[in-house]
């Protein structure tokens, strides 16, 4: 269950490692080391989908890629230094998940509403500045915060420096590799790949589970996004806050 949770919420902009959370307290998973580890491995899954969907299209494109590698920058620098605090006080608290989701949605609005006087002048991600590359990466560094949603900060990023919806949503995709597999490597280098067999073959299901699920996943959201604004994203965050709020707490 929780691999699937992950595979549909991985690219969407309402925080799949929030959602694992929330959907983890509901089932009354305790949040254990393993548990917390599973959250971040198996979004390597989902992952793996992107360079299913896009390998074709740009792999081999080096423009795209660098681009994609200088916005990886700040992210990966400050979860780096940020991973003890993150694994130790946010991942499992469902508290910061209702708050970010909740204010997340309404930011959500906000910048929907701004964005749409805005002109979109980059016709493509290798035309991206890689200056504005690494803004984009800038904000992704924020979704280090369960709840917030790396999809929410990239595509909100890559559309206020300047891509389309469509565009914005590709660069968030790309962005997800780089920036998951140096998530995955760093827990597992720091757990010391200390699991048991079982817990192993737990991990290969939810890999799996989520590489299924987040292939779909991401075929459906391309073709929102090209007619539907990210609005109805941003009430089911709030709708889903206030309610597990209403529920939980």
């Amino acid at each position: 269950m929780l691999a699937v949770v992950e595979g549909i919420t991985e690219f969407l902009p309402i925080s799949s490692t929030g959602h694992l959370i929330l959907v983890s307290r509901i089932l009354r998973v305790a949040q254990t080391e393993f548990v917390k580890s599973f959250e971040i491995v198996i979004q390597l899954g989902a992952i793996l989908a992107v360079v299913c969907v896009y390998f074709k299209a740009v792999i081999k494109n080096v423009k795209v890629w660098k681009r994609v590698m200088v916005a990886f920058v700040p992210t990966g620098v400050i979860g780096f230094l940020a991973y003890p605090f993150v694994k130790n006080y946010l991942l499992g608290n469902d508290t910061v998940v209702v708050w970010s989701l909740f204010w997340g949605g309404v930011a959500m609005v906000v910048v929907e509403k701004l964005m749409r006087s805005k002109d979109k002048k980059i016709g493509a991600v290798e035309e991206l500045s890689l200056g504005r590359a690494a803004l984009v990466g800038g904000v992704q560094a924020l979704s280090i915060i369960p709840g917030v949603s790396r999809a929410m900060a990239t595509i909100f990023g890559g559309m206020a420096v300047g891509l389309d919806r469509k565009r914005a949503t590709e660069f968030s995709f790309l962005l997800a590799v780089p920036t998951m597999v140096a998530a995955t490597g760093l827990d597992l280098v720091k757990t010391r790949w200390l699991f048991t067999s079982k817990e192993y073959v737990m991990l290969m299901i939810g890999f799996g589970g989520a590489f299924i699920c987040a292939l779909m996943t991401i075929k459906y959201l391309i073709a929102f996004v090209q007619k539907h604004s990210f609005a109805a994203f941003a009430v089911y965050r709030m709708v889903l806050a206030v309610g597990f709020w209403l529920i939980y707490r």
